[in-house]
């Protein structure tokens, strides 16, 4: 329960952005006060890859990487192409590294640089090999005590043994159990370390990527003294002639006012669960799956338009796409599984639209792919597409949530999530497709994959796409035959990993009304914020490096307001 009714500062959602606001504001010596909906903090965050795109950050230059601001403008001129939000584009690469500089030295967010990440389109002008990625360093779960139960957990299909972490690194090193020592030693000893985390958490507390990320920033805002409210919902914001004063929330003591004397910043997570907004604003081939966590609502989008606020609709793209496989685990729970990049670019696996051909380069980044599929399935909701492979890529590298080395698939094939087969014809019977349509565009591919070409696509022709293959596989890492039965098929679905759309703001994250004044005292970071991207996806991370940048922003500039900072 918070300790005042009233604070200089509420903001409304505990996800990446809210909590770097509430971070920096109590670091410039405001009061905070951080309202979150559901019983955890992390948002989406706790379960994304926790990668943070940041141009000219510090810590690649430390690390030997070059990048400059006319490089970064000139790479986002031509992956980001419309007019709309430039000044937003050039307040981001300004303040960027100024904002992780700052939560660096005033916060417990400890980034690392990427150095081999490539940005998704690296044929384009002024993109990097690497560097502009950041990412979380591991943390110590242990070090938030009690609370570390309000850290919301990563999704179960991205851990092991059931909810033991694994980093970036450490992937390859299990892939090669049983034929590397090294590897192998490796990871008994991470099992062993998970083992002994096991017998005082209900999880292991050695957190990765998004998960860590979360982590931190909670661990900041609690070293800080900012009060959560959990469970609680903003029902709208008090206002004081043009100006927001406050919040009226509700929770299970009833509703009630809370004032905000600086201001309010909106970071609810978007509206990815909103059903009528998803009608009105998204492809109708879309329909309703989406791999964000479930509290993202529209909440904060709501409350600010009734207050007048302006949403910012001329986006190249209304959301940030992934393709995603859909499950029932075993608990009864809908499951669903963002295929990033895990499986789709590994070489021996293809992408198959309804009528059995291919439709896409599966190595494209996971935005592209998905825009594919909605071109392909010309709006029509029910449109269905497969991943097709054969046992040997299954076993190596795994399909969605199952995960490589399987030796039990019969409960995933007896629920239908697998499709099994001993021959191409039977799969396509399986599947509902067209025989001979599938027999043909797996000879196809086959008689080139052999040589590792693909002729078709060009896939793993970018240093981006082969950074996401098999580097041991030659020639190409991205491309094999699918050839030994077994063979699979697993149902894809497009689907959003958070909404472009959202509320109009200036540079200094001030939400806007519809004739470009400011509202006084509203921010919004996030997804709550309209996309600095118009709907682009340039690279890894540029969904949490506006989270983060506006974020600070926003809490700067409400200590500003007053001299504080």
């Amino acid at each position: 329960m918070p300790a005042s009714e009233a604070y200089d500062v509420v903001v409304i959602g505990a996800g990446a952005g809210g909590m770097t606001a509430a971070a920096v504001a109590a670091a410039e010596g405001l009061s905070v006060l951080v309202i979150e909906k559901t019983e955890f903090v992390g948002g989406t965050t706790a379960w994304s890859g926790g990668m943070v795109w940041i141009p000219g950050n510090a810590q690649m230059k430390q690390a030997g990487l070059n990048d400059s601001p006319s490089e970064a403008a000139s790479y986002l001129a031509s992956t980001v192409p419309e007019a709309e939000n430039a000044d937003l584009r050039e307040t981001f690469l300004a303040r960027g590294p100024e904002a992780m500089d700052f939560l660096e030295a005033n916060t417990e967010v400890r980034l690392q640089p990427v150095k081999t990440y490539p940005d998704y389109y690296p044929e384009q002008p002024g993109a990097t090999a690497g560097g502009r990625v950041l990412e979380p360093v591991s943390f110590d779960g242990v070090t938030l005590g009690a609370n570390f139960a309000r850290l919301r957990a990563p999704l179960p299909e991205f851990t092991l043994f059931g909810g033991m972490m694994v980093n970036r690194l450490d992937i390859p090193h299990l892939r090669k159990v049983g034929r590397s020592l090294h590897s192998t030693l490796r990871a008994m000893r991470l099992v062993s370390q998970y083992a002994l985390q096991r017998l005082r958490a209900p999880r292991g507390t050695t957190l990765h990527l998004g998960n860590a990320l979360a982590g931190r920033l909670y661990a900041s805002l609690l070293n800080r003294n900012v009060d959560i409210l959990f469970d609680a919902s903003v029902e709208q914001l008090v206002i004081e002639g043009d100006t927001v004063k406050g919040v009226a929330i509700g929770d299970s003591s009833g509703s009630r006012n809370i004032v905000a004397r600086r201001g309010v910043v909106l970071a609810t997570g978007g509206f990815s669960h909103d059903a009528t907004l998803r009608e009105k604003l998204f492809p109708a081939g879309v329909g309703l799956v989406s791999a964000t966590a479930p509290a993202g609502t529209g909440d904060g989008l709501h409350v600010a338009l009734a207050v007048g606020a302006s949403l910012n609709t001329r986006v190249a793209s209304p959301a940030y796409w992934v393709p995603a496989s859909r499950f029932t685990r075993a608990d009864g729970s809908p499951g669903i599984f963002p295929h990033t990049v895990t499986d789709r670019a590994k070489p021996g696996v293809i992408a198959v639209n309804a009528a059995g051909k291919r439709c896409v380069n599966e190595a494209l980044s996971y935005h592209e792919f998905v825009l594919a599929m909605l071109r392909d399935g010309n709006a029509a909701a029910d449109r269905c597409f497969y991943l097709v492979c054969d046992r040997r890529f299954l076993w190596r590298y795994g399909l969605g949530r199952i995960q490589p080395f399987t030796v039990r698939l019969r409960r995933y094939v007896r629920s239908g999530e697998l499709i099994e087969a001993p021959s191409i014809d039977a799969l396509a019977e399986a599947a509902g497709l067209e025989k001979s349509a599938l027999a043909n565009t797996l000879e196809k591919y086959n008689v080139s994959a052999r040589i590792g070409l693909d002729p078709e696509f060009g896939r793993g022709t970018t240093i981006y796409q082969r950074h996401l293959g098999d580097p041991g596989h030659s020639p190409n890492p991205c491309v094999a035959p699918i050839e030994q039965p077994p063979f699979y098929a697993l149902r894809i679905y497009p689907a959003d990993l958070g909404t472009a759309i959202g509320l109009q703001t200036d540079r200094h994250a001030r939400v806007l009304r519809k004739d470009g004044s400011v509202i006084p005292g509203l921010y919004a970071c996030g997804n709550d914020m309209g996309s600095i991207m118009n709907g682009n996806y340039p690279g890894p991370g540029i969904t949490l490096g506006p989270a983060l940048t506006f974020g600070y922003i926003a809490g700067r500039h409400l200590a500003q307001e007053r001299g504080l900072a």
